[in-house]
């Protein structure tokens, strides 16, 4: 079903995020620290990555705020440009780091392992954990201690240009329950090149970087391999998850993808019409329905025969193992995952929110909202439990190893998109991060 003609209300700093190099290992892991509690008040210290000027102006007025409301702490936020934001995180030691920590979702595991983070089970309320998406719970949660919340989530899906898919002859699915599957979204590729001038139909925003060191990359395709019945690493193991025959033969048809793709240097394929497709997350919305209006259609990505697949995680806001005031810093992220922060932030950035209640009273996402179906697919998380046919968003493996898992499939992807041979990359990756597990203990956290 067509879009209908809303407001944009920002863009979420897409291809930065999603490029940004994961947080390395330094080391042999320390094991994550509880926090001290403290007595709720004094100076509460916050680092935080420097997005876009909006983000900014957000959290800096939800910081006022909250310093309002609690005079007897006194906030001091620290700003850290985004491109240098992880690196800041891995170099600093744990005791230089302040009480609350933003960190993007897929460095949790190794914050933990560093011993940077703590659990914040004791320092949050009850309340603000009951109402949190389950997808942004997934995110958060390790070994069974909650270790960060989101304030908003992310997901990916296949924008359409109903004018030119009419034009075409191509029927379009309305929701994750007709999605096309693999072959379908193929043939309709093939259908729609036949009508274009240059052949070159779909944007899979390869202007965002391919290949090593582009988390773009990953996030984008991992979910053809779990829609495909794989995962990226199972039991500490990538073989036998990865490179499944199932997974190899998806991996050949996206191959095949490669030669009905528009490069999209300019970033401007699919607002100026030149194709029909775009394969991106929920923050290229704003841009898409100002440019097509009524002819911007939201789908699901396609079916490779175990369900539709996307993945999920965005910022989370945690606090430090070596902070002495807990209690401060939980009621700081209480106070961020309240529904009037919540649609602040996520006005500011256009980002699915990350509680039951925000996400319920959104005009974007909520019931009949054009974004409605991110927000279906968080609701169907697969969660830390088996890729199955009946969920969804699936969070990136939470492990101290996932540097090198991403690393290695983004190197295969690349590959593969080149034309390489898909079992022979996939195989490679999976010697490269096996390997890498074994020597590592398996990234255990003492």
């Amino acid at each position: 079903m067509r879009s209908k003609r809303t407001e944009p209300q920002g863009a979420l700093r897409a291809a930065a995020a999603l490029a940004a190099p994961l947080l390395l290992l330094t080391g042999c892991g320390a094991g994550g620290g509880t926090a001290g509690a403290g007595d709720g008040e004094g100076t509460l210290t916050i680092w935080a990555h420097q997005g876009q000027d909006r983000e900014v102006v957000a959290l800096q007025n939800a910081v006022d705020a909250f310093g309002d409301l609690n005079p007897d702490i006194t906030v001091e936020l620290t700003l850290i440009p985004e491109a240098d934001y992880t690196t800041t995180l891995t170099t600093s030691s744990p005791d230089e780091l302040p009480d609350v920590i933003e960190f993007d979702g897929p460095t949790m595991a190794s914050l933990v392992y560093n011993g940077k983070l703590s659990p914040i089970d004791d320092f949050v309320s009850e309340e603000t954990r009951a109402n949190a998406t389950d997808s942004i719970l997934a995110q958060g949660t390790l070994d069974g201690s909650l270790y960060g919340l989101g304030v908003f989530d992310s997901g990916l899906g296949v924008y359409g240009n109903a004018a030119l898919l009419d034009e075409a002859g191509i029927s379009y699915p309305e929701g994750i329950e007709d999605a096309w599957t693999a072959e379908e979204f193929t043939a309709a590729l093939a259908d729609l090149a036949v009508e274009d001038e240059d052949g070159r139909v779909l944007d899979v925003k390869q202007n965002y970087g391919f290949g090593s060191g582009s988390e773009w990359t990953t996030y984008a395709f991992s979910p053809v391999v779990w829609s495909a019945g794989g995962s990226l690493i199972e039991d500490d193991s990538a073989d036998g998850a990865l490179n499944t025959p199932a997974a190899v033969e998806a991996l050949s048809l996206v191959q095949e993808w490669a030669a009905y793709t528009d490069a999209n240097t300019d970033d401007n394929a699919f607002v100026s019409g030149d194709v029909a497709l775009s394969l991106v997350g929920h923050w290229e919305y704003p841009n898409y329905v100002e440019a097509l209006g009524e002819d911007l259609v939201v789908l699901p990505l396609p079916d490779f025969g175990n369900g539709v697949k996307t993945g999920q995680g965005s910022w989370a806001w945690g606090v430090s193992s070596a902070s002495g005031n807990g209690s401060a810093a939980g009621a700081f992220i209480d106070f961020l995952m309240t529904d009037e922060q919540v649609a602040a932030l996520t006005a500011a950035n256009g980002a699915p929110p990350g509680t039951v209640t925000a996400t319920e009273a959104s005009d974007l996402y909520g019931p009949g909202g054009d974004l409605e179906l991110f927000a279906d697919q968080l609701a169907a998380t697969c969660g830390r439990g088996a890729i199955t046919a009946d969920c969804v968003s699936v969070p990136r493996p939470v492990t101290a190893g996932y540097p090198v898992i991403t690393r290695q499939f983004a190197e295969a992807f690349a590959t593969i998109w080149d034309g390489g041979d898909v079992s022979g990359a996939l195989d490679g990756a999976v010697r490269a991060i096996d390997t890498d597990f074994a020597d590592n203990d398996s990234f255990t956290i003492p």
